[in-house]
């Protein structure tokens, strides 16, 4: 399914962050230390991901079906708890805990939560979300100098 216009700026920085979960994926792999991975998601964080939900809560409307909101909120909360024990922690799970909710957001996202909206929501509404989106989105960089998941 072609994704809607007003939308793709978001979906675009949902690629970079299934790359950040890949590049992590990858430095557990290659048995990187906790630190390197961590400072890594701290970078992502600050310069992308934090930006980008606070993106997401301000132009994503709610809807009729408030339970695919309410799920979406969640899955922020759990992801910025999981970067909070992160930086608490030397638990290699966790650097995995959050490479798989990223990914798992991100799918539900793409999957369940944008197709309701461009089926649920009319061309003003769309058209509403896409001219905020252009307002106050900025491009996503994920120029990190530490490329250990090589």
């Amino acid at each position: 399914m072609k994704r809607n216009e007003n939308l793709i700026l978001l979906s675009r920085d949902h690629h970079f962050g299934l790359l950040c979960s890949w590049k992590i994926r990858q430095g557990i792999k290659k048995n990187v230390s906790y630190e390197r991975i961590k400072n890594y998601i701290n970078y992502y964080w600050e310069e992308n991901l934090s930006r980008h939900f606070e993106i997401e809560d301000i132009v994503l409307p709610e809807t009729e079906n408030n339970c695919l909101q309410i799920q979406m909120e969640k899955e922020h909360v759990e992801i910025r708890k999981l970067i909070k024990s992160i930086n608490q922690s030397q638990d290699i799970r966790l650097l995995e805990d959050f490479a798989s909710a990223l990914c798992n957001h991100i799918r539900f996202e793409e999957r369940i939560y944008f197709p309701h909206l461009e089926e649920n929501l009319n061309d003003e509404k769309m058209n509403k979300i896409g001219s905020h989106l252009a307002q106050i989105h900025h491009k996503e960089d994920d120029s990190y100098q530490d490329e250990f998941w090589k």
